[in-house]
């Protein structure tokens, strides 16, 4: 074995988007060059994997695990406890809200107690201990054995998470911790940190997009040495620089019965979720075209989000017949799985079909959403569209303004916000006329957020991974 194919790395792919991210981009094929073998332990069903034709890459379909309430009762204390700890931060607090329970179910009842106890203890200590009672409660669980036998028959020699929150990591790191296997896990979004809930489980090494989060992690999680914490940049936009996902502008407008003579805008939606108010923005921007108040003829596309199937929007789909959709090509690989959501998975087609619309489209409008950075990287102008308050009616989308992560954005003026009709039209009007107005703040922002430049940096997490395995 020669050194630079040695180690066996575990790539721990939880779901859709965790493949998206490392399988559909270079990620999986630096991988497989600079390991001796890559396992793959896959939370998403192993036939998606069919089109392997790596002889050193292994598929194993992990069992699906279903929490037991102890388990779950010891993760739900040590989130509220990180929540509360942490209420300074907006996003923060809206979640520590949201999170509050009035069933009278027995999670019900275990919530509300949790947040009694949590509104004075929640200290850093605290919820070290939560997270060993945590790790404690599955140490016998039939999930936990599985997944020492499944770790014993194949001896990965770090075992790489694509995401850390979701609670069914936990057995397979905990089955890690007890044989001494070393685990790591990538960040999953610019948003996890400062504006979401504690992980799922502690790792021994982190990889994250930026300097920025970076320092966000030392600080919500102070036990972590800095030097455990390494900055590699996303795959997850990496594949907008592969030849593979490329496609000329002829084949974005046939693709979508557009007009070639005219320019494009994209209004991308969020998931019902968080998102409430997206029929609203897309039916104000029809109707301004509709009205001409939009002083450029325009095609006028929607790409709605992958986490949801599109029905909330069939009502404008008659109502505008000239608007064009863009329902992602992602598919539920299986439905029988206590989270769903994780099961949907993208086909590469629908990354070909992003792409052409972030380099085709001429602005982009979307409701706070990761895409304003997607738009961004083709440097396109972006609108956040926010009319909601907690006092007119609608869903109150503008408290998203005051988010951690976002709060940064809306303060690099990398961004255009509408707060009513008016202030939308006038934003689609003035990117129309000069797409290029915010050029240097939307490039800055780009900067801050992802700490890497797109090439190579499936090349850079893999040299990352093999020093963490040699220590």
């Amino acid at each position: 074995m020669n050194e630079k194919n040695s180690g066996k790395l575990g790539l721990v792919i939880t779901d859709g988007v965790g493949y998206r991210n490392f399988v559909l981009s270079n990620f999986l094929p630096e991988a497989v060059k600079n390991f001796e073998e890559v396992i793959i332990y896959s939370g998403l069903p192993g036939k998606i994997y069919n089109d392997n034709s790596y002889d050193n890459l292994k598929i194993i379909e992990l069992p699906v695990y279903i929490e037991p309430f102890q388990t779950w009762f010891w993760r739900k204390f040590k989130e509220v406890a990180h929540l509360q700890l942490h209420k300074d931060y907006f996003g923060i607090n809206d979640n520590l809200i949201a999170n509050k329970s009035k069933s009278k179910s027995n999670r019900g009842k275990a919530i509300r107690l949790i947040y009694s106890i949590t509104n004075v203890f929640h200290s850093e200590r605290f919820i070290r201990i939560l997270e060993k009672r945590q790790q404690k409660s599955l140490r016998n669980h039939k999930m936990t054995r599985e997944c020492l036998n499944i770790l014993n028959s194949n001896c990965p020699d770090l075992l790489f998470f694509t995401h850390q929150r979701p609670p069914y990591v936990v057995p397979l790191v905990a089955a890690a911790q007890e044989l001494g296997i070393k685990t790591s896990s990538f960040i999953f979004s610019w948003d996890n940190l400062a504006s979401k809930g504690r992980m799922a489980a502690g790792f021994d090494s982190y990889l994250v997009w930026s300097d920025l989060m970076k320092n966000e992690l030392l600080y919500f999680y102070p036990a972590t040495r800095a030097e455990d914490v390494k900055v590699v940049g996303t795959p997850q936009f990496e594949p907008y620089i592969m030849p593979e996902y490329q496609s000329h502008k002829y084949e974005f407008y046939r693709r979508f019965k557009l007009d070639p003579g005219k320019k494009t805008i994209c209004y991308s939606c969020g998931d019902v979720s968080t998102s409430q108010n997206d029929g609203l923005y897309i039916e104000t921007i029809a109707t301004a075209l509709q009205d001409g108040q939009i002083k450029e003829v325009v095609n006028f596309i929607v790409r709605t989000s992958p986490a949801e199937e599109p029905e909330r929007f069939l009502y404008l789909k008659e109502k505008f017949s000239f608007i064009k959709w863009n329902f992602p090509d992602w598919f539920i690989s299986r439905n029988d799985h206590p989270e769903p959501w994780s099961q949907r998975i993208p086909k590469a087609r629908d990354i070909k079909d992003l792409r052409a619309l972030l380099e085709y489209a001429v602005l982009n409008l979307n409701m706070c959403s990761t895409m304003s950075l997607d738009f961004m990287l083709f440097n396109k102008p972006v609108i956040n569209p926010v009319f909601g308050t907690e006092d007119n009616g609608l869903y109150n989308d503008q408290r998203f303004l005051k988010f951690g992560h976002y709060e940064k954005v809306i303060q690099s003026g990398a961004v255009k916000v509408s707060k009513n009709k008016t202030e939308l039209i006038d934003a689609i009007n003035s990117y129309l006329m000069n797409p290029q107005l915010d050029k240097t703040e939307r490039m800055k922002l780009l900067e801050m957020q992802i700490g890497k430049n797109l090439e190579g940096t499936s090349i850079g997490i893999t040299k990352t991974l093999k020093k963490i395995i040699k220590g």
